[in-house]
Formats: structure tokens, sequence, C-alpha cells
């Protein structure tokens, strides 16, 4: 028991870590766990509070809670070394308002998985996605 409280505290201590290195309101981080074949899968989803909805930050595989969430700690505070910055212009389903997000990822391919992530492809219509320069 002691242990599973112990695993508890670590993982809530990680996943504030990861808040707030990304300045993010709690309303607006998911961590979202799913067990596939023997691997906890951690799904770290971001929510924008201007247009409402949310997009995948990354995922990441590990033995358990607790090892995925490091892991990710490990990600965030080196990923903007590692990835590139698109923008992508998109407008939803039903919506009339062009919208203006930003991803950053290895390529644009991995950048529209994480526009698309959870939803259907056909909800979101894609205007542009630009590389942004290196600064």
């Amino acid at each position: 028991m002691t242990t599973e409280v112990d695993n508890h505290v670590e993982l809530a201590k990680i996943q504030k870590q990861i808040k707030n290195h990304l300045g993010l309101r709690s309303e607006n981080l998911v961590f979202d766990y799913k067990m596939n074949d023997n691997q906890i899968i951690l799904n770290l989803i971001t929510i924008n509070p201007r247009h409402n909805q949310s997009f995948l930050f990354h995922s990441i595989s590990g033995t358990d809670k607790v090892d995925a969430a490091k892991k990710m700690w490990d990600y965030v505070r080196l990923h903007n070394q590692n990835n590139y910055s698109y923008t992508i212009q998109w407008i939803a389903e039903g919506d009339k308002e062009l919208h203006t997000s930003y991803f950053k990822a290895k390529n644009m391919y991995e950048a529209l998985d994480k526009l698309y992530f959870g939803r259907d492809m056909n909800t979101i219509s894609v205007y542009s996605i630009v590389l942004n320069p290196v600064s």
C-alpha cells in the first residue's frame, strides 16, 4: 500500500513539473494513460482555451505510469531542441472562424497527427501548414 501511495505522490510531482515547465494551467493539460501490450502509453494533451480544442503534445510509453511520466518530463525539457516549429491554419466543421495553432514536431506529418489526434479527419479542414524559420 505504501509503495502505491508513494507512486501516486511521485506521479503528481512529475505531472506538476511538466505543467509548470510548459506554463499551462491544470485545466489545459490532460495526462491520458492507456494500457497497450503490457506497456503504459502516456498521451499528453493540451487544450486551447481560446477555441476549446484539444491537441496531442506528445505520446510516450513506459513500464508503468511513473516511468512514462518521467520519460515525458525528459521529453518536455528537451523537446524544443529536437523538433521544428510549424504553424497550421485550420477550421473546424461547422465553424466560421479560421484558427491558427502551433506545433513542435519532427516533420509536417507528425504536426498534422498532433492536430488530428483523437478526432475524425473530416471534422477539421487544414488551410495551410508552414515550417517556421529557426531563430
